[in-house]
């Protein structure tokens, strides 16, 4: 009976091997997403607090509902710039009332794409297009906490724009802060190395904060101006208090149900990269669809607290399995310990300096890039490789929610110009015994003798065209017989329509005629409907058969029979 329930509600029970890394995984999350978590609640134009009631309750919960055991659900920047312009028109009064409904909607669609299992979707997005989309997004969180790791605060909105004006501007980091952060995150490199790697992060963030209090006493503060140093509580106060329960506004509903669908596909989305670039433990995928019912039942929670939209985070999951997640319990202890941080130890955890959280994010945009698979895609082919490299570059420069959507047009747009394209044509020379062998098709068609085809490839739009320059010339021939073999092929376009029906007719100008093998039920149908039956001649197109061979040996015994009939003649 105990093995039916832990079945039933997902394997939920902790494990003894697994929770000493789940505790200090869940504590590392909680001490550095609290502050980002406050920083996305600004994004989304709301009250700092929100964003940390966020953490509260989506993050366990997405937890016990996904099918991935590492997917953070969790506050994004995607997610709360897209909050932020869905509220902008509302007047403030009503905003948190507002952003209640609108996370409810969220969690509303987020909940019936996966009831009606819309994973599939993923499909769509190939790996090459996942890769740079997950590369994109590394480097965006590294890139992302340049400005805390040095205390610029550049005026650029994108990332990429900003480390470009750091870079420029040098001279301009608060020098006691960047000595903070580039000793947190040396830290972090060299506790990484040893036998403390588990814990390395939250020794990490435990010296430089200790540090910081020490250097900020007087006597150091006549040196550098340690005190300007930004931390957790510069942000804003964290609340020493649980979230209250809240009702959405039923007439605030219908009003955003477009910005709150636009919100739950931005999620999907960024869902889709975490399953995808993440295995569980057993090395299988997560169920997409699944994983979309965790973040839309994780969203419900959060409209009842009134929090942010939440979504599968790259950079939380990256971070969970940097610190050294083990099981789903990761995120699970992961919201016990914001709870714990705002009722028990809020004034310590205001304390932590922000540079420090910058490297620990650095650290773990780092882990998150796909080096290895994208250099497989690199060697892999030109389009796959133009695709990786469209991607990421989309990933960097436009807004995250149609960085996938780009790869996954250009994905689409090259694979149809490549297939259409593609197509290759032989001469199948048969042999008395044995099967026969495979040479290059004949410029010109021979007089007097079968030529059996055999074509690979597509028979649509540009292929069928490249595949009329491909057939043999008839120019100089007499009396020949070609046999074109369409075994398996289930549907010919009307490209390739004309260019069999212009093939017939120039070949019955030379005394010769074309034979069609293995034609499948529904080409029949096509050929008949076309008027291409009528010109080939119902006489010379021969069925598909279950045996192989069957319908090309009957073409072949009726050319040979044509031939000596009018050699004869």
């Amino acid at each position: 009976m105990r093995t039916r329930i832990d079945a039933a509600i997902g394997g939920l029970r902790p494990t003894r091997a697994n929770l000493r890394s789940d505790l200090i995984a869940g504590l590392t999350f909680a001490v550095v997403n609290v502050p980002q978590a406050m920083a996305h609640a600004l994004l989304a134009a709301v009250n700092p607090v929100l964003g940390i009631y966020t953490l509260m309750v989506a993050v366990p919960v997405g937890a016990i509902f996904t099918s991935s055991v590492f997917m953070n659900v969790s506050t994004t920047s995607a997610l709360s710039v897209a909050t932020g312009a869905s509220l902008a028109y509302i007047p403030e009064v009503q905003r948190t009332a507002a952003l209640a409904a609108l996370v409810l909607m969220v969690g509303v669609f987020q909940l019936l794409a996966g009831l009606f299992k819309l994973g599939f979707i993923v499909r769509f997005v190939s790996n090459a297009v996942m890769t740079g989309f997950l590369n994109g997004i590394a480097v965006l969180i590294i890139l992302g906490q340049l400005g805390d790791l040095t205390g610029y605060r550049s005026r650029f909105a994108n990332n990429v724009a900003r480390a470009l004006d750091l870079a420029l501007r040098l001279d301009q980091v608060h020098i006691p802060t960047t000595i903070i952060g580039l000793l947190t995150l040396g830290l972090i490199v060299i506790l990484l190395r040893t036998r403390w790697r588990r814990f390395a992060f939250i020794l990490a963030i435990t010296v430089a904060t200790v540090l910081l209090v020490v250097l900020s006493l007087p006597f150091f503060g006549t040196l550098l101006d340690w005190q300007a140093v930004r931390t957790v509580g510069d942000i804003a106060a964290i609340p020493r208090n649980l979230p209250a329960l809240a009702m959405p506004s039923p007439q605030l509903l219908l009003a955003l149900v477009l910005p709150a669908l636009s919100i739950a596909i931005i999620g999907l989305i960024q869902g889709a990269g975490v399953s995808q670039g993440y295995p569980n433990p057993d090395g299988k995928y997560p169920n997409v669809s699944r994983d979309f019912l965790g973040q839309g039942v994780a969203n419900l929670a959060a409209s009842v607290v009134s929090g942010v939209p939440a979504g599968g985070s790259i950079s939380g999951t990256a971070l969970l399995l940097s610190a050294g997640a083990r099981s789903r319990w990761a995120n699970i202890l992961a919201g016990l310990f914001v709870a714990v941080i705002v009722l028990a130890a809020a004034p310590l955890a205001e304390r932590v300096p922000m540079p420090a959280l910058a490297a620990l994010l650095i650290v773990a945009g780092y882990q998150g890039l796909r080096i290895e698979a994208a250099q497989t895609i690199w060697r892999t082919g030109r389009v796959s490789t133009a695709v990786m490299v469209l991607t990421f570059l989309a990933t960097l420069f436009i807004p995250l929610q149609y960085a996938v959507l780009l790869g996954v047009a250009f994905s689409i747009v090259l694979y149809v110009a490549q297939q259409a394209n593609q197509v290759v044509i032989t001469e199948w020379v048969l042999k008395p015994e044995g099967f026969p062998v495979e040479q290059r098709a004949p410029n010109t068609l021979p007089s007097h003798r079968v030529t059996v085809l055999q074509v690979y490839g597509s028979l649509f739009f540009a292929a069928a065209k490249n595949l009329e320059d491909m057939l043999p010339a008839p120019d100089n021939t007499t009396q020949a017989a070609i046999i074109l073999s369409l075994r398996g092929r289930t549907e010919i376009g009307s490209t390739f329509v004309g260019v069999l029906r212009r093939y017939a007719e120039t070949l019955r100008a030379h005394d010769s005629k074309l034979i069609l093998a293995g034609v499948d039920a529904a080409v029949l149908d096509q050929l008949g409907r076309t008027g291409l039956l009528s010109i080939i001649g119902a006489e010379n197109i021969y069925p598909a058969t279950p045996q192989l061979g069957e319908a090309l040996n009957a073409a072949v015994a009726a050319a040979n029979a044509w031939l000596d009939q009018t050699s004869g003649g």
